[in-house]
């Protein structure tokens, strides 16, 4: 049963736990162990299913494209922009190239039209992601390196979608983190999880954790949102609301029948943009401007905050329970614009504080500051201090402008920086918040970053030398 069950092209969430990782990657897995086990506890999940990393391996053994792409990438420099851009996109090219089998395309979608009769849709629209073998573990944040396709209805569409997923293993970041990180390309597989969408472009959506993501604290749940769907804030295009929630008084509100309501704090975000489905246009999603009004609101009320803290307790204790140790947990949440209902779309193992020792304790301290300027103040990501000269890059097409050990300074990162980044003194962003990716990818690398300073490019544009301090709290 166990062997024909690693044969398998598509596997259910109902089918799927967290030891699935080798078959479906770390985001499927976690859905179907979600689905599975935390539904009874009131988490809601939407429904989907996994289109296996077998199914990847078999389309390129049916294609025999491995070696052609071994090929492409053999005596690859990484750390050279132009060769990495060059040579990615031909592997991409031949992967999008590659004719599906029939087989797999039968069993696509089969599940496809089965997911959208429990919606009692014809073609239900549908989240298409990319989830590695090796994504999402304690010690390897890959930070979306792959991609994601929303609102995704139709099968045209969706076997599109699967075939740029599967493209996306190559990605330039994918192959620079993989080369950094010691991963073989060909041990890595690439599963596609397909969802339900949750209509949040009609509510809001956001990311949220199970400790304080700059301290560490344990005993805090730190939540995300902003209006319309989820990928703003991941990608750090819009400065979203902060919640902070203390567990330990949530918590024995079911322990002990207590009604407390422990929002220890909130901060209103600019939430300048929302993106919503793109109705009749060329494109799946697109961004539409936010009425100031709204702008000015926090987008969750408290009764959906301390909902959402729950599930990222009820989360967080089953995979605890689960490893034998605690398991702090990012998570992304939904909320659908039709139902008002909020949905965990998506949770993975924490990669910074969880990889800590405890026992030591780092602090770093500015000297003298007399003398200094303050140039520009947004929200500081962990708790170093960095210098160097300014290096603005404005488009992501100019990443090999960037100069090595210079401080980083530009609208707002996305996967696609990931090469240089690494090899940044500082990262000063415009836009984003404390979840997005310039702040996930600068925590895990030990990077000091100010994210969400609003006008960085302009203000710095003259400017030399600057120092980056995080290590004064909240602001930088």
């Amino acid at each position: 049963m166990e062997a024909n069950r690693k044969e398998k092209l598509v596997l259910w969430f109902s089918e799927l736990g967290i030891e699935d990782v080798p078959l479906v990657g770390g985001k499927s897995a976690s859905l179907g162990e979600m689905y599975q086990h935390l539904s009874s506890k009131g988490v809601k999940i939407p429904n989907g299913f996994a289109i296996t990393a077998r199914a990847y391996h078999y389309l390129l053994e049916a294609n025999n494209a491995k070696q052609p792409i071994k090929d492409l990438l053999d005596g690859l420099d990484s750390s050279d922009v132009l060769d990495l851009t060059v040579r990615g996109s031909k592997v991409r090219n031949l992967i999008k190239s590659l004719e599906f089998p029939e087989d797999l395309v039968k069993e696509i979608i089969e599940a496809y039209h089965t997911l959208s009769q429990q919606y009692s849709e014809e073609n239900t629209d549908t989240a298409v992601r990319s989830s590695a073998t090796a994504e999402d573990l304690p010690d390897a944040s890959f930070a979306g390196q792959q991609e994601t396709y929303l609102n995704v209805h139709g099968v045209p569409s969706l076997l599109e979608s699967c075939k740029k997923c599967f493209a996306s293993l190559f990605t330039d970041r994918a192959i620079s983190y993989r080369e950094q990180k010691g991963f073989d390309h060909f041990t890595i597989g690439l599963s596609i999880c397909v969802q339900k969408m949750v209509r949040s472009d009609r509510a809001c959506s956001g990311v949220m954790f199970s400790l304080d993501t700059e301290s560490g604290f344990q005993d805090m749940v730190f939540i995300t949102a902003a209006y319309g769907l989820g990928e703003n804030v991941v990608q750090g295009t819009v400065n979203p609301d902060e919640y902070y929630v203390f567990k330990p008084t949530l918590k024995q509100n079911d322990t002990e029948g207590t009604n407390f309501r422990p929002i220890v704090s909130t901060l209103v975000g600019s939430k300048d943009k929302r993106m919503i489905y793109d109705i009749g246009g060329n494109k799946l999603t697109k961004n539409i401007p936010v009425p100031l009004e709204l702008q000015r609101m926090l987008c969750l009320t408290d009764d959906e905050v301390l909902l959402l803290a729950k599930w990222a307790c009820i989360v967080e204790d089953h995979y605890s329970q689960k490893a034998g140790t605690l398991k702090p947990m990012d998570m992304e949440w939904a909320k659908d614009g039709n139902s008002n209902e909020l949905f965990l779309v998506q949770a993975r193992p924490e990669t910074v504080h969880s990889q800590t020792n405890a026992s030591i304790l780092k602090n770093y301290v500015l000297g003298d500051t007399s003398s200094s300027k303050v140039l520009v103040r947004g929200h500081s990501v962990g708790q170093r201090i960095g210098s160097g000269k300014i290096c603005i890059v404005n488009d992501v097409k100019q990443i090999a402008d960037f100069i090595p050990g210079t401080v980083l300074v530009t609208e707002m990162t996305d996967p696609d920086w990931a090469p240089v980044m690494s090899k940044a003194a500082a990262i000063i962003t415009n836009s984003g918040g404390r979840t997005c990716h310039a702040a996930i990818v600068s925590r895990e690398l030990g990077i000091p970053c100010v994210v969400g300073t609003g006008n960085g490019t302009d203000l710095l544009q003259d400017v030399d030398t600057v120092t980056v301090d995080c290590s004064a709290g909240s602001e930088g």
